[in-house]
């Protein structure tokens, strides 16, 4: 049944009360005093269609919530600061949620409306206890890491897009600009599924762990609706069990191995096997030659090229397979970072791996040009979508004239933006 007035403001203060915010920041957002905004809370000021669907946005919810039978004031924006209380004043993490967010629940508005049937509660839970012990988070880590590439069928292979693997599990992925020491986050809501976002300022290789790691998130921790991936908090258990699964989720150690094999290296320093006829065994032993079997720095960047990860993360995980010892790999570690590893990449000819994708853009734009074309949506709509994905006019322009469709888009139907 419709809620009244006095619903509606009651739902309005509650919103905004979880969210950390003043009546006096609302007023500035809105563009009003705030004896309106607390007028808008009394019930005695009505609020337009546009006021509603910009506090929607604010707070970090569908704008369906507040006129539904019933009303939930904690929603992820809220999750996600609640344990994150010290995030809740950052304008790029609020911007990189709100926006996230809005994205999300557009793509999942658009799916409905064309009868797209994206399954977003399959992905499969482990139910492991919290860790109690850094120890225990890292095996932990490595098992699940094995589990999931065994259920996904990945054998020991490197990953193409960890992105679009993840988009393939019905996780929203995106990327928004995030302070330099946020490397991503993770929210979960009914109405926008699971979705992470990674920082897009950081390189390409940073950004496949940092999807992986946010994937490590997903699995096991999304009860908790939200979380946030900084540095500072790298030494927390369940940061150092993300980070752990992201390590052996993109080199698993029998693709290490192998891959190591191929160059004849990683081999023991002596090689014996036995032969038994059922009553008796012959052995044989063999020895590599001198230092063969030492790991250099171009194997090391033939190797992070070959898994698309940093060469500092495949000297550790080499390190923790113990194909290094320390002091090997403090001698690499030195030559990496004199930047001699960025120099043999270069000699070698390697590029960068690609991880530059950002499903929600490319899945709210495919969608809004289809629903446009079956005539669902208005141009106005597919405009507001076009921005809401971050694209200007002109491309929408082309993005039209490459479908065929009419291109003449006009930038003054934009509702009115978001600040």
């Amino acid at each position: 049944m419709p809620i009244d007035a006095k619903e509606l403001a009651s739902r309005l203060k509650a919103a905004r009360e979880a969210s950390r915010l003043t009546q006096e920041e609302v007023a500035r957002y809105l563009g009003v005093s705030r004896s309106t905004v607390a007028q808008m809370e009394l019930g005695n000021r009505a609020v337009t269609s546009l006021e509603l669907d910009r506090l929607a946005y604010l707070y970090g919810r569908d704008i369906r919530s507040f006129l539904a039978d019933e009303f939930r004031p904690e929603d992820a924006l809220v999750a996600v600061f609640r344990r994150h209380p010290e995030m809740a004043r950052n304008d790029l993490v609020l911007a990189a949620v709100r926006e996230s967010l809005a994205a999300g629940r557009e793509v999942t508005n658009l799916e409905r409306l064309l009868g797209v049937d994206v399954d977003l509660t399959a992905l499969p839970s482990y139910g492991q206890r919290a860790p109690r012990t850094k120890w225990e988070a890292i095996q932990q880590a490595e098992r699940i890491a094995a589990e999931e590439r065994r259920r996904l069928g990945l054998g020991s292979a490197p990953l193409p897009s960890v992105g679009e693997l993840l988009e393939g599990q019905g996780v929203r992925t995106a990327q928004a600009p995030l302070p330099e020491d946020v490397s991503g986050l993770t929210v979960a809501e009914p109405d926008v599924g699971v979705l992470v976002v990674v920082n897009r300022e950081h390189v390409p290789w940073r950004k496949r762990f940092s999807f992986a790691h946010e994937y490590c998130h997903v699995l096991l921790d999304r009860d908790e609706k939200g979380t946030i991936s900084r540095a500072s908090d790298r030494d927390t258990l369940p940061e150092v069990r993300a980070n752990a699964f992201a390590a052996a989720f993109l080199m698993p150690a029998d693709g290490v191995a192998a891959f190591l094999q191929g160059l004849a290296k990683g081999r023991p320093s002596r090689l014996r096997a036995e032969v038994f006829d059922e009553e008796a065994a012959l052995s044989a032993q063999a020895r590599p030659g001198p230092r063969s079997q030492d790991i250099q720095l171009y194997d090391v960047v033939l190797l992070a090229r070959h898994f698309g990860v940093s060469r500092i993360s495949t000297l550790y995980r080499l390190k923790n397979l113990k194909l290094l010892t320390e002091p090997e790999f403090e001698t690499l570690q030195i030559q990496e970072e004199s930047g001699r590893g960025r120099e043999m990449a270069e000699v070698l000819g390697l590029p960068e791996p690609d991880e530059s994708g950002d499903g929600v853009r490319a899945r709210i734009v495919t969608l809004a040009l289809e629903a446009y074309r079956r005539g669902e949506i208005t141009r106005a709509k597919l405009v507001e979508l076009g921005r809401l994905a971050g694209l200007e006019t002109g491309q929408l322009e082309r993005a039209l004239a490459d479908a065929a469709l009419k291109t003449d888009v006009e930038p003054t139907e934009v509702l009115v933006p978001r600040e």
